[in-house]
Protein backbone atom coordinates (compact mmCIF):
# COMPACT_ATOMS: atom_id res chain seq x y z
CA UNK A 1 0.00 0.00 0.00
CA UNK A 2 1.09 3.62 -0.61
CA UNK A 3 -0.10 4.93 2.44
CA UNK A 4 1.12 4.17 6.23
CA UNK A 5 -0.53 5.33 9.21
CA UNK A 6 1.71 8.62 9.39
CA UNK A 7 3.88 11.28 6.51
CA UNK A 8 6.80 12.40 8.27
CA UNK A 9 7.54 14.56 5.13
CA UNK A 10 3.85 16.99 4.91
CA UNK A 11 3.31 16.33 8.75
CA UNK A 12 0.32 14.34 8.91
CA UNK A 13 -0.81 11.67 10.41
CA UNK A 14 -3.79 8.71 10.39
CA UNK A 15 -5.59 8.22 13.45
CA UNK A 16 -6.94 5.02 12.09
CA UNK A 17 -5.68 2.26 9.34
CA UNK A 18 -5.37 3.84 6.18
CA UNK A 19 -7.72 2.91 3.36
CA UNK A 20 -6.35 2.97 -0.71
CA UNK A 21 -7.87 6.66 -0.74
CA UNK A 22 -5.44 7.64 2.26
CA UNK A 23 -8.68 8.11 4.31
CA UNK A 24 -9.15 6.14 7.71
CA UNK A 25 -11.04 3.39 7.05
CA UNK A 26 -13.34 4.64 10.03
CA UNK A 27 -13.54 8.59 9.68
CA UNK A 28 -15.16 10.25 12.68
CA UNK A 29 -17.08 13.30 13.02
CA UNK A 30 -15.12 14.48 16.57
CA UNK A 31 -11.83 13.54 14.64
CA UNK A 32 -8.59 16.27 16.12
CA UNK A 33 -6.89 15.44 12.93
CA UNK A 34 -4.54 14.82 11.31
CA UNK A 35 -4.79 13.17 8.21
CA UNK A 36 -3.70 14.39 4.86
CA UNK A 37 -7.21 15.67 3.71
CA UNK A 38 -8.35 16.47 7.37
CA UNK A 39 -5.34 19.30 7.42
CA UNK A 40 -5.43 20.33 3.87
CA UNK A 41 -9.24 22.14 5.17
CA UNK A 42 -6.95 24.02 6.79
CA UNK A 43 -3.98 24.83 5.54
CA UNK A 44 -4.96 24.41 1.99
CA UNK A 45 -2.60 24.20 -0.74
CA UNK A 46 0.67 24.42 1.59
CA UNK A 47 0.39 20.62 2.07
CA UNK A 48 1.22 19.33 -1.77
CA UNK A 49 4.89 20.25 -0.38
CA UNK A 50 7.12 18.90 2.20
CA UNK A 51 7.66 20.62 5.53
CA UNK A 52 10.00 22.88 7.21
CA UNK A 53 11.47 24.16 3.66
CA UNK A 54 15.03 24.77 4.08
CA UNK A 55 15.93 22.20 6.86
CA UNK A 56 14.82 19.34 4.67
CA UNK A 57 15.29 17.33 1.69
CA UNK A 58 12.61 13.98 1.00
CA UNK A 59 12.20 11.28 -1.11
CA UNK A 60 9.19 8.85 -1.70
CA UNK A 61 8.65 5.61 -0.34
CA UNK A 62 5.54 4.53 -1.80
CA UNK A 63 5.66 0.79 -3.60
CA UNK A 64 3.43 1.17 -6.47
CA UNK A 65 5.49 -1.55 -8.24
CA UNK A 66 3.13 -3.87 -5.91
CA UNK A 67 -0.72 -5.25 -5.95
CA UNK A 68 -3.26 -3.64 -8.26
CA UNK A 69 -4.61 -0.92 -7.37
CA UNK A 70 -5.05 3.25 -7.97
CA UNK A 71 -2.03 3.49 -6.45
CA UNK A 72 -0.13 1.10 -8.53
CA UNK A 73 -0.76 3.65 -11.74
CA UNK A 74 1.85 6.46 -12.09
CA UNK A 75 1.39 9.68 -13.70
CA UNK A 76 3.56 10.29 -17.05
CA UNK A 77 5.09 13.61 -17.72
CA UNK A 78 6.96 14.86 -20.33
CA UNK A 79 9.75 17.25 -21.81
CA UNK A 80 8.68 18.81 -24.51
CA UNK A 81 5.17 20.35 -26.26
CA UNK A 82 1.69 21.58 -24.71
CA UNK A 83 -2.09 21.04 -25.25
CA UNK A 84 -5.31 22.31 -24.22
CA UNK A 85 -4.04 26.18 -23.97
CA UNK A 86 -7.52 28.68 -24.83
CA UNK A 87 -8.73 32.02 -24.08
CA UNK A 88 -5.60 33.67 -26.08
CA UNK A 89 -2.63 31.39 -24.22
CA UNK A 90 0.42 30.14 -26.09
CA UNK A 91 2.90 27.73 -25.71
CA UNK A 92 4.99 30.48 -24.48
CA UNK A 93 6.60 29.31 -21.53
CA UNK A 94 5.13 32.53 -19.74
CA UNK A 95 1.96 30.92 -20.60
CA UNK A 96 2.43 27.23 -20.02
CA UNK A 97 2.31 27.54 -16.24
CA UNK A 98 0.64 25.23 -13.79
CA UNK A 99 -1.91 28.35 -12.36
CA UNK A 100 -3.18 28.63 -16.51
CA UNK A 101 -4.32 25.06 -16.53
CA UNK A 102 -8.25 24.64 -17.01
CA UNK A 103 -10.10 22.72 -14.48
CA UNK A 104 -13.23 24.14 -15.70
CA UNK A 105 -15.49 21.23 -17.98
CA UNK A 106 -19.02 19.85 -18.43
CA UNK A 107 -21.49 17.04 -19.10
CA UNK A 108 -24.44 16.46 -19.81
CA UNK A 109 -26.32 15.21 -23.69
CA UNK A 110 -28.48 17.46 -24.76
CA UNK A 111 -28.44 20.03 -22.05
CA UNK A 112 -24.61 21.02 -20.99
CA UNK A 113 -24.03 20.99 -17.25
CA UNK A 114 -20.99 23.00 -16.19
CA UNK A 115 -18.43 22.62 -13.42
CA UNK A 116 -15.13 24.29 -11.85
CA UNK A 117 -13.62 21.45 -10.66
CA UNK A 118 -13.65 18.28 -12.36
CA UNK A 119 -14.96 16.83 -9.13
CA UNK A 120 -18.99 16.25 -7.27
CA UNK A 121 -19.84 14.76 -4.03
CA UNK A 122 -21.03 11.27 -3.34
CA UNK A 123 -24.55 10.71 -2.24
CA UNK A 124 -25.41 12.47 0.76
CA UNK A 125 -29.40 11.36 2.07
CA UNK A 126 -30.86 10.20 5.30
CA UNK A 127 -27.81 9.68 7.35
CA UNK A 128 -27.88 11.62 10.09
CA UNK A 129 -24.14 12.86 9.22
CA UNK A 130 -25.59 14.23 5.86
CA UNK A 131 -28.40 16.12 7.97
CA UNK A 132 -25.83 17.19 10.47
CA UNK A 133 -23.59 19.10 8.22
CA UNK A 134 -25.37 19.51 5.32
CA UNK A 135 -24.81 23.66 5.30
CA UNK A 136 -21.64 23.33 5.18
CA UNK A 137 -21.32 20.72 2.40
CA UNK A 138 -23.98 22.35 0.09
CA UNK A 139 -22.61 25.92 0.55
CA UNK A 140 -18.92 24.87 0.22
CA UNK A 141 -19.86 22.93 -2.67
CA UNK A 142 -22.04 25.37 -4.56
CA UNK A 143 -19.13 28.53 -4.08
CA UNK A 144 -16.74 25.94 -5.52
CA UNK A 145 -19.01 24.95 -8.46
CA UNK A 146 -19.57 21.33 -8.40
CA UNK A 147 -22.27 18.95 -8.43
CA UNK A 148 -23.97 17.94 -5.18
CA UNK A 149 -25.75 14.82 -4.88
CA UNK A 150 -28.98 14.13 -2.29
CA UNK A 151 -29.35 10.52 -1.77
CA UNK A 152 -31.88 8.32 -1.06
CA UNK A 153 -34.54 8.91 1.15
CA UNK A 154 -34.66 12.33 2.45
CA UNK A 155 -38.42 12.76 2.28
CA UNK A 156 -39.16 9.45 3.92
CA UNK A 157 -37.18 9.58 7.35
CA UNK A 158 -38.07 13.46 7.91
CA UNK A 159 -40.89 13.62 10.35
CA UNK A 160 -42.20 16.35 9.37
CA UNK A 161 -42.26 15.36 5.39
CA UNK A 162 -46.32 15.00 4.59
CA UNK A 163 -47.07 12.22 2.16
CA UNK A 164 -50.38 11.43 1.36
CA UNK A 165 -51.59 7.64 0.95
CA UNK A 166 -52.70 6.25 -2.37
CA UNK A 167 -50.95 5.09 -5.83
CA UNK A 168 -50.88 8.08 -7.61
CA UNK A 169 -47.27 9.79 -7.37
CA UNK A 170 -48.32 13.51 -8.74
CA UNK A 171 -49.02 15.59 -5.60
CA UNK A 172 -48.37 13.12 -3.08
CA UNK A 173 -45.92 14.68 -1.24
CA UNK A 174 -47.76 17.65 0.44
CA UNK A 175 -44.08 18.86 1.89
CA UNK A 176 -40.36 17.84 2.21
CA UNK A 177 -38.74 20.53 4.37
CA UNK A 178 -35.57 18.58 4.82
CA UNK A 179 -35.45 17.83 0.84
CA UNK A 180 -36.06 21.20 0.70
CA UNK A 181 -33.60 22.83 2.78
CA UNK A 182 -31.26 20.86 1.19
CA UNK A 183 -32.08 22.53 -2.23
CA UNK A 184 -32.48 25.63 -1.06
CA UNK A 185 -29.02 25.88 0.87
CA UNK A 186 -27.08 24.93 -2.37
CA UNK A 187 -29.32 26.94 -4.71
CA UNK A 188 -28.45 30.11 -3.05
CA UNK A 189 -24.68 30.51 -3.94
CA UNK A 190 -25.14 28.68 -7.31
CA UNK A 191 -24.18 30.48 -9.92
CA UNK A 192 -24.37 28.20 -12.58
CA UNK A 193 -21.45 26.16 -11.98
CA UNK A 194 -22.77 22.56 -10.83
CA UNK A 195 -26.30 20.61 -9.56
CA UNK A 196 -28.15 19.74 -7.52
CA UNK A 197 -28.67 15.71 -8.23
CA UNK A 198 -31.85 13.67 -6.38
CA UNK A 199 -31.63 10.00 -6.25
CA UNK A 200 -34.38 8.30 -6.29
CA UNK A 201 -34.94 4.52 -4.80
CA UNK A 202 -37.75 2.10 -4.68
CA UNK A 203 -39.35 4.00 -1.74
CA UNK A 204 -38.75 7.15 -2.90
CA UNK A 205 -40.21 6.44 -6.44
CA UNK A 206 -43.49 5.38 -4.45
CA UNK A 207 -43.38 8.82 -2.22
CA UNK A 208 -43.54 11.01 -6.01
CA UNK A 209 -39.91 12.55 -4.68
CA UNK A 210 -39.64 13.05 -8.19
CA UNK A 211 -43.12 14.44 -9.28
CA UNK A 212 -42.50 16.98 -6.17
CA UNK A 213 -39.14 18.01 -6.91
CA UNK A 214 -40.21 18.51 -10.88
CA UNK A 215 -43.05 20.63 -9.71
CA UNK A 216 -41.25 23.03 -7.24
CA UNK A 217 -38.07 23.61 -8.78
CA UNK A 218 -38.21 22.28 -12.40
CA UNK A 219 -34.99 22.08 -14.25
CA UNK A 220 -32.95 23.52 -11.81
CA UNK A 221 -32.98 19.58 -10.02
CA UNK A 222 -30.97 16.64 -12.23
CA UNK A 223 -33.06 13.25 -11.20
CA UNK A 224 -30.66 10.27 -10.43
CA UNK A 225 -32.01 6.66 -11.09
CA UNK A 226 -30.25 4.55 -8.31
CA UNK A 227 -28.66 1.20 -9.20
CA UNK A 228 -26.69 0.59 -5.70
CA UNK A 229 -23.47 1.64 -4.36
CA UNK A 230 -19.46 0.42 -4.36
CA UNK A 231 -20.19 -0.51 -0.32
CA UNK A 232 -23.05 -2.43 -0.19
CA UNK A 233 -25.37 -4.61 -2.75
CA UNK A 234 -28.54 -4.31 -0.27
CA UNK A 235 -30.61 -1.07 0.03
CA UNK A 236 -29.57 1.88 1.74
CA UNK A 237 -29.48 2.01 5.79
CA UNK A 238 -29.56 3.93 8.75
CA UNK A 239 -29.83 3.56 12.87
CA UNK A 240 -31.88 5.18 15.02
CA UNK A 241 -31.89 5.06 18.42
CA UNK A 242 -35.23 6.02 19.29
CA UNK A 243 -37.99 3.08 20.04
CA UNK A 244 -40.87 5.82 18.05
CA UNK A 245 -38.65 7.02 15.49
CA UNK A 246 -38.38 3.18 14.27
CA UNK A 247 -41.92 2.83 14.74
CA UNK A 248 -42.43 5.79 12.48
CA UNK A 249 -40.39 4.54 10.03
CA UNK A 250 -41.63 0.79 10.28
CA UNK A 251 -45.36 2.54 9.24
CA UNK A 252 -43.75 4.92 6.83
CA UNK A 253 -43.07 1.28 4.57
CA UNK A 254 -39.65 1.04 5.36
CA UNK A 255 -37.97 -2.35 6.49
CA UNK A 256 -36.90 -1.97 10.16
CA UNK A 257 -34.54 -4.13 11.95
CA UNK A 258 -35.11 -5.85 14.97
CA UNK A 259 -38.60 -5.24 14.37
CA UNK A 260 -39.76 -2.78 16.53
CA UNK A 261 -43.29 -3.62 16.80
CA UNK A 262 -43.16 -6.95 18.38
CA UNK A 263 -43.04 -7.14 21.94
CA UNK A 264 -40.28 -8.90 22.76
CA UNK A 265 -38.05 -6.35 20.76
CA UNK A 266 -40.27 -3.60 22.56
CA UNK A 267 -39.34 -5.38 26.17
CA UNK A 268 -35.60 -6.08 25.22
CA UNK A 269 -35.65 -2.43 24.07
CA UNK A 270 -37.43 -1.34 27.09
CA UNK A 271 -34.59 -3.32 29.15
CA UNK A 272 -31.29 -1.96 27.79
CA UNK A 273 -30.28 -5.44 25.39
CA UNK A 274 -31.49 -3.84 22.21
CA UNK A 275 -30.03 -0.18 21.86
CA UNK A 276 -30.57 0.92 18.43
CA UNK A 277 -32.65 -0.34 15.14
CA UNK A 278 -31.62 -0.70 11.22
CA UNK A 279 -33.79 0.94 8.79
CA UNK A 280 -33.09 -0.63 5.45
CA UNK A 281 -34.68 0.23 2.20
CA UNK A 282 -35.96 -2.36 -0.51
CA UNK A 283 -33.83 -3.79 -3.52
CA UNK A 284 -35.04 -2.69 -6.77
CA UNK A 285 -35.87 -4.43 -9.78
CA UNK A 286 -36.85 -7.74 -8.15
CA UNK A 287 -39.83 -8.20 -10.14
CA UNK A 288 -38.01 -8.30 -13.24
CA UNK A 289 -36.07 -11.79 -14.18
CA UNK A 290 -33.91 -10.95 -17.68
CA UNK A 291 -31.69 -8.28 -19.55
CA UNK A 292 -34.60 -7.64 -21.58
CA UNK A 293 -37.23 -6.73 -18.77
CA UNK A 294 -34.27 -4.83 -17.08
CA UNK A 295 -34.31 -2.44 -20.50
CA UNK A 296 -37.89 -2.13 -20.73
CA UNK A 297 -38.38 -0.87 -17.69
CA UNK A 298 -35.02 1.34 -17.88
CA UNK A 299 -36.31 3.21 -20.66
CA UNK A 300 -39.97 3.57 -19.42
CA UNK A 301 -38.69 5.13 -16.44
CA UNK A 302 -36.54 7.16 -18.53
CA UNK A 303 -39.17 8.32 -20.83
CA UNK A 304 -41.41 9.05 -17.51
CA UNK A 305 -39.19 11.59 -15.86
CA UNK A 306 -39.07 13.19 -19.44
CA UNK A 307 -42.32 13.23 -19.88
CA UNK A 308 -42.79 14.88 -16.47
CA UNK A 309 -40.48 17.89 -17.11
CA UNK A 310 -36.92 16.60 -16.31
CA UNK A 311 -34.24 17.98 -18.88
CA UNK A 312 -31.70 15.94 -16.92
CA UNK A 313 -31.56 12.65 -16.11
CA UNK A 314 -28.53 10.40 -14.34
CA UNK A 315 -27.84 6.97 -13.05
CA UNK A 316 -25.72 5.71 -9.94
CA UNK A 317 -24.57 2.33 -10.34
CA UNK A 318 -22.72 0.53 -7.60
CA UNK A 319 -19.73 -2.42 -8.02
CA UNK A 320 -22.57 -4.96 -9.39
CA UNK A 321 -20.10 -7.56 -11.98
CA UNK A 322 -19.37 -7.48 -15.84
CA UNK A 323 -23.16 -7.94 -17.20
CA UNK A 324 -24.45 -5.42 -14.83
CA UNK A 325 -21.72 -2.56 -15.69
CA UNK A 326 -22.42 -3.55 -19.14
CA UNK A 327 -26.65 -2.78 -18.96
CA UNK A 328 -25.62 0.70 -17.10
CA UNK A 329 -23.15 1.85 -20.15
CA UNK A 330 -25.91 0.34 -22.55
CA UNK A 331 -28.97 1.86 -21.49
CA UNK A 332 -27.73 5.15 -20.30
CA UNK A 333 -26.28 5.33 -23.48
CA UNK A 334 -29.51 4.48 -25.40
CA UNK A 335 -31.92 6.52 -22.88
CA UNK A 336 -29.59 9.77 -23.49
CA UNK A 337 -28.88 10.15 -20.07
CA UNK A 338 -26.49 12.85 -18.70
CA UNK A 339 -24.33 10.89 -16.50
CA UNK A 340 -23.48 7.31 -15.06
CA UNK A 341 -21.86 6.99 -11.91
CA UNK A 342 -19.75 3.93 -11.35
CA UNK A 343 -18.97 3.19 -7.66
CA UNK A 344 -16.73 0.52 -7.34
CA UNK A 345 -16.00 -1.18 -3.29
CA UNK A 346 -15.52 -0.19 -1.17
CA UNK A 347 -16.79 2.74 0.89
CA UNK A 348 -19.55 4.70 2.24
CA UNK A 349 -21.04 7.22 4.16
CA UNK A 350 -23.14 5.52 6.17
CA UNK A 351 -23.57 2.63 8.24
CA UNK A 352 -23.34 -0.46 5.54
CA UNK A 353 -22.43 -3.82 6.65
CA UNK A 354 -19.00 -4.17 7.75
CA UNK A 355 -17.87 -7.43 6.60
CA UNK A 356 -20.30 -6.67 3.12
CA UNK A 357 -18.40 -3.51 2.55
CA UNK A 358 -15.14 -5.53 2.73
CA UNK A 359 -15.78 -8.69 0.91
CA UNK A 360 -18.22 -7.35 -1.52
CA UNK A 361 -18.03 -6.58 -5.09
CA UNK A 362 -15.61 -5.41 -7.94
CA UNK A 363 -13.04 -3.27 -6.81
CA UNK A 364 -12.74 0.57 -8.24
CA UNK A 365 -9.88 0.34 -10.41
CA UNK A 366 -11.44 -3.30 -12.03
CA UNK A 367 -14.59 -2.09 -12.67
CA UNK A 368 -13.36 1.59 -13.87
CA UNK A 369 -10.93 -0.53 -16.22
CA UNK A 370 -14.28 -2.39 -18.02
CA UNK A 371 -16.49 0.79 -18.09
CA UNK A 372 -13.89 2.49 -20.32
CA UNK A 373 -13.35 -1.44 -22.16
CA UNK A 374 -17.02 -1.66 -22.63
CA UNK A 375 -18.11 2.14 -23.60
CA UNK A 376 -14.98 1.72 -25.90
CA UNK A 377 -17.25 -0.73 -27.76
CA UNK A 378 -20.12 1.35 -28.21
CA UNK A 379 -17.99 4.19 -29.69
CA UNK A 380 -16.43 1.59 -32.20
CA UNK A 381 -20.48 1.31 -33.40
CA UNK A 382 -20.72 4.89 -33.66
CA UNK A 383 -22.77 5.73 -30.49
CA UNK A 384 -22.33 8.48 -28.46
CA UNK A 385 -21.25 7.26 -24.72
CA UNK A 386 -23.21 8.95 -21.67
CA UNK A 387 -20.67 11.24 -19.79
CA UNK A 388 -19.45 9.09 -16.84
CA UNK A 389 -17.97 9.60 -13.37
CA UNK A 390 -15.86 7.20 -11.36
CA UNK A 391 -16.37 7.08 -7.47
CA UNK A 392 -15.22 4.57 -5.21
CA UNK A 393 -11.74 5.35 -3.35
CA UNK A 394 -10.49 8.78 -4.35
CA UNK A 395 -9.44 11.34 -2.09
CA UNK A 396 -6.36 13.21 -3.08
CA UNK A 397 -5.23 15.02 -6.22
CA UNK A 398 -3.45 12.13 -7.94
CA UNK A 399 -5.87 9.78 -7.44
CA UNK A 400 -8.53 12.66 -9.30
CA UNK A 401 -6.21 12.65 -12.30
CA UNK A 402 -5.49 9.05 -12.38
CA UNK A 403 -9.73 8.41 -12.74
CA UNK A 404 -9.63 11.01 -15.22
CA UNK A 405 -7.03 9.73 -16.93
CA UNK A 406 -8.08 5.99 -16.97
CA UNK A 407 -11.50 6.37 -18.06
CA UNK A 408 -10.59 9.06 -20.37
CA UNK A 409 -12.27 10.65 -22.62
CA UNK A 410 -15.61 9.53 -20.95
CA UNK A 411 -15.12 10.54 -17.42
CA UNK A 412 -16.14 13.85 -16.90
CA UNK A 413 -15.58 13.82 -13.20
CA UNK A 414 -14.45 12.16 -10.35
CA UNK A 415 -17.15 11.31 -7.71
CA UNK A 416 -15.79 11.75 -3.76
CA UNK A 417 -17.89 10.43 -1.12
CA UNK A 418 -15.70 10.60 2.61
CA UNK A 419 -12.97 13.15 1.01
CA UNK A 420 -15.49 15.85 1.19
CA UNK A 421 -17.18 15.53 4.26
CA UNK A 422 -14.03 15.43 6.42
CA UNK A 423 -14.23 19.61 5.73
CA UNK A 424 -17.41 19.75 6.77
CA UNK A 425 -16.94 18.08 10.23
CA UNK A 426 -13.41 19.90 10.81
CA UNK A 427 -14.80 23.12 10.23
CA UNK A 428 -18.05 22.79 12.24
CA UNK A 429 -15.67 21.38 15.34
CA UNK A 430 -13.78 24.62 14.95
CA UNK A 431 -16.86 27.40 14.91
CA UNK A 432 -18.44 25.58 17.42
CA UNK A 433 -15.05 25.38 19.88
CA UNK A 434 -14.35 29.25 18.90
CA UNK A 435 -18.01 29.80 19.16
CA UNK A 436 -19.68 27.84 22.20
CA UNK A 437 -23.04 29.44 21.11
CA UNK A 438 -23.28 27.83 17.80
CA UNK A 439 -22.20 24.43 19.18
CA UNK A 440 -25.47 22.82 19.10
CA UNK A 441 -26.93 24.28 16.07
CA UNK A 442 -23.47 23.09 13.97
CA UNK A 443 -22.97 19.61 15.85
CA UNK A 444 -19.32 20.56 17.05
CA UNK A 445 -18.03 18.13 19.16
CA UNK A 446 -15.01 20.24 20.34
CA UNK A 447 -15.08 22.59 23.55
CA UNK A 448 -12.29 24.07 22.70
CA UNK A 449 -9.34 23.77 20.14
CA UNK A 450 -7.05 20.73 19.95
CA UNK A 451 -3.25 21.70 19.61
CA UNK A 452 -3.40 20.22 15.99
CA UNK A 453 -5.92 23.29 15.13
CA UNK A 454 -4.51 25.67 17.81
CA UNK A 455 -1.19 25.74 16.81
CA UNK A 456 -2.43 27.17 13.63
CA UNK A 457 -4.01 30.12 15.27
CA UNK A 458 -7.36 30.45 17.17
CA UNK A 459 -9.59 32.70 14.94
CA UNK A 460 -11.14 31.66 11.28
CA UNK A 461 -8.74 34.00 9.76
CA UNK A 462 -5.77 32.52 11.27
CA UNK A 463 -6.24 29.20 10.94
CA UNK A 464 -8.28 28.57 7.29
CA UNK A 465 -5.60 29.58 4.04
CA UNK A 466 -8.67 30.72 2.10
CA UNK A 467 -10.63 32.50 4.50
CA UNK A 468 -10.13 35.82 2.59
CA UNK A 469 -10.61 34.32 -0.65
CA UNK A 470 -13.67 32.83 0.46
CA UNK A 471 -14.73 36.11 1.78
CA UNK A 472 -13.71 37.69 -1.57
CA UNK A 473 -15.83 35.46 -3.11
CA UNK A 474 -18.91 36.34 -1.02
CA UNK A 475 -18.34 39.79 0.21
CA UNK A 476 -17.69 40.97 4.14
CA UNK A 477 -20.93 41.04 4.86
CA UNK A 478 -22.31 38.02 3.73
CA UNK A 479 -19.23 36.04 5.83
CA UNK A 480 -21.45 35.33 9.02
CA UNK A 481 -23.59 32.79 6.81
CA UNK A 482 -21.11 30.96 5.96
CA UNK A 483 -20.15 28.32 7.89
CA UNK A 484 -16.47 27.34 8.76
CA UNK A 485 -17.46 23.67 7.38
CA UNK A 486 -17.98 25.56 3.77
CA UNK A 487 -14.80 27.39 4.56
CA UNK A 488 -12.79 24.36 5.27
CA UNK A 489 -14.64 22.76 2.22
CA UNK A 490 -13.08 25.50 -0.51
CA UNK A 491 -9.81 25.27 1.32
CA UNK A 492 -9.45 21.71 1.13
CA UNK A 493 -10.69 21.65 -2.76
CA UNK A 494 -8.06 24.63 -3.66
CA UNK A 495 -5.13 22.31 -2.35
CA UNK A 496 -6.82 19.69 -4.56
CA UNK A 497 -6.99 21.70 -7.23
CA UNK A 498 -3.88 23.69 -7.39
CA UNK A 499 -2.40 20.05 -7.42
CA UNK A 500 -4.03 18.84 -9.90
CA UNK A 501 -3.12 21.66 -11.97
CA UNK A 502 0.47 20.93 -11.17
CA UNK A 503 -0.19 17.71 -12.49
CA UNK A 504 -1.56 18.49 -15.67
CA UNK A 505 1.06 21.09 -16.52
CA UNK A 506 3.48 18.49 -16.11
CA UNK A 507 1.88 16.00 -18.42
CA UNK A 508 1.17 18.73 -20.96
CA UNK A 509 -2.56 19.18 -20.58
CA UNK A 510 -3.91 22.50 -20.01
CA UNK A 511 -7.38 21.30 -19.53
CA UNK A 512 -9.01 18.65 -18.53
CA UNK A 513 -10.68 17.84 -21.82
CA UNK A 514 -6.81 16.74 -23.11
CA UNK A 515 -6.14 13.96 -20.02
CA UNK A 516 -5.58 10.88 -21.61
CA UNK A 517 -5.16 6.82 -21.24
CA UNK A 518 -1.05 8.30 -22.39
CA UNK A 519 -0.76 9.87 -19.65
CA UNK A 520 -0.72 7.53 -17.16
CA UNK A 521 1.23 3.85 -16.93
CA UNK A 522 1.05 0.74 -14.83
CA UNK A 523 3.57 0.38 -11.55
CA UNK A 524 3.53 -3.32 -12.05
CA UNK A 525 2.53 -6.14 -15.25
CA UNK A 526 -0.13 -7.15 -12.79
CA UNK A 527 -1.89 -4.10 -13.17
CA UNK A 528 -1.56 -3.84 -16.88
CA UNK A 529 -3.44 -6.78 -17.69
CA UNK A 530 -5.93 -5.33 -15.18
CA UNK A 531 -6.40 -2.08 -16.67
CA UNK A 532 -5.25 -2.12 -20.39
CA UNK A 533 -2.57 0.84 -19.66
CA UNK A 534 0.77 0.23 -20.82
CA UNK A 535 4.03 -0.52 -18.48
CA UNK A 536 6.32 2.10 -17.63
CA UNK A 537 9.06 0.58 -19.42
CA UNK A 538 6.93 -0.03 -22.37
CA UNK A 539 5.24 3.42 -22.81
CA UNK A 540 7.01 5.41 -25.74
CA UNK A 541 9.70 2.23 -26.13
CA UNK A 542 8.98 2.16 -29.42
CA UNK A 543 9.99 5.91 -30.56
CA UNK A 544 12.69 5.83 -27.71
CA UNK A 545 14.29 2.87 -29.91
CA UNK A 546 13.89 5.09 -33.50
CA UNK A 547 15.67 8.03 -31.36
CA UNK A 548 18.51 5.55 -30.67
CA UNK A 549 18.89 4.36 -33.66
CA UNK A 550 18.53 7.39 -35.96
Amino acid sequence: MRFSKSNDVIGTTNRGNPAESGLCTLCRADCQGRCETWLSSLQGRKLLYPRDFGLVTAGANNTTHVGVSYNSLRVQGYAYGATGLANGLSDDPDDCIFPNVNLAGEFGNEVKTKFRLPIMTGALGSTFIAEKYWDSFAIGGSLIGIPIVIGENVVGVDRNSKIGKGKSRKGKIKSAPELERRIDIYLRYNEGYGAVIVQLNVEDTRNGVAEFVCDKYGDKCIIELKWGQGAKDIGGEIQVTSLDYALFLKKRGYVVDPDPTTPEVQEAFKQGAIKSFARHSRLGATNLSSVEQVREDFMKTAEYLRGIGFKRISLKTGSYGMEELAMAIKFATDAGLDLLTIDGSGGGTGMSPWNMMQSWGVPSILLHSKAHEYASILTAKGQKVVDMSFAGGFALEDSIFKGLALGAPYTKLICMGRGIMIPGFVGSNIEGAIHPERREKLNGNWEKLPKTVSSLGTTAQEIFASYFDVQKKVGKREMKNIPYGAIAFWTMADKLACGLQQLMAGARRFSTDRISRDDIFSGNRETEKETGIRHATDVNDETAKKILNS
